[in-house]
């Protein structure tokens, strides 16, 4: 019989301990659940949710192997406020998720106009996923404005969040470009 040694890290999920409206952070300090910090969380958790969405309909290949290591990097980010900035956990780097913006996009025709968040299931949930990444970042926002001082950690955080809506937007331009339909604008006669 082989002894499993893997450290377990919750052994029980149903605690009663939020049932009058408060949680703990990794730190041990309690904090209501209507707090910027379970906000914030509950975006970036709703976000990689609906990244797990996009993984389901996309194929195999270079930009699932991305998405895959966004997903944990966005697990990073939640230990990051749950830990309130401390620098014994770094956020993660933006520079691949970059670079990956950068050459997608330039395979794409230019953009003349904003595009509609439409298209098939995948390329529709590449944009809500764009949507709820930039809500993600505006509640960041919000948690570091209302913070005496911001730890390094957190605006390295919200960059990021930042850097993957375009990534985002980027591959749903690019899934979509055979339909991609762009906004007339506010002088158009169609």
């Amino acid at each position: 019989m082989v002894k499993n040694t893997t450290k377990k890290r919750i052994s029980k999920v149903t605690t009663r301990a939020g049932d009058k409206g408060s949680t703990k952070l990794a730190t041990g300090k309690t904090i209501s659940k209507s707090s910027q910090y379970v906000k914030t969380v509950g975006a970036i958790d709703e976000l990689n949710s609906h990244l797990g969405l996009v993984l389901s309909d996309l194929d195999h290949g270079k930009q699932a192997s991305a998405l895959i290591a966004i997903q944990q990097d966005l697990f990073d980010i939640g230990a990051v406020l749950a830990l309130q900035g401390s620098e014994r956990f770094e956020a993660p780097d933006y520079a691949a998720i970059e670079f990956q913006t950068v050459a997608t996009n330039d395979e794409l025709p230019p953009l003349t106009e904003f595009v509609l968040p439409r298209g098939n299931r995948l390329v529709s949930q590449l944009h809500v996923s764009r949507a709820v990444c930039r809500r993600a970042e505006a509640e960041f926002w919000c948690l570091i404005d209302s913070n005496e001082t911001t730890p390094a950690s957190y605006l390295r955080s919200a960059q990021y969040l930042n850097r993957l809506s375009d990534l985002l937007f980027v591959l749903a331009r690019y899934h979509g470009q055979d339909d991609e339909q762009q906004w007339r604008g506010p002088n158009s006669n169609d």
